[in-house]
């Protein structure tokens, strides 16, 4: 599995952040950065994430 955020789309809401915090976190600058290539473990705490996202900025790509 593979994580892609839209970094032009998003605006660090943090929705994904609530979903999934083993992949996406919001950094010091209120930026978010994310692990691309996650646990299989967390797909279905990434599929939410996406799902949640308010821009659908974020797709897994297997």
């Amino acid at each position: 599995m593979k994580v892609v955020v839209d970094m032009d789309r998003c605006r660090d809401h943090g929705q994904c952040v609530f979903s999934a915090p083993e992949v996406f976190h919001i950094n010091a600058s209120g930026r978010l950065e994310f692990v691309a290539d996650p646990d299989e473990a967390l797909r279905d705490a990434v599929e939410e994430a996406a799902d949640v996202c308010p821009l659908q900025a974020i797709t897994i790509e297997d």
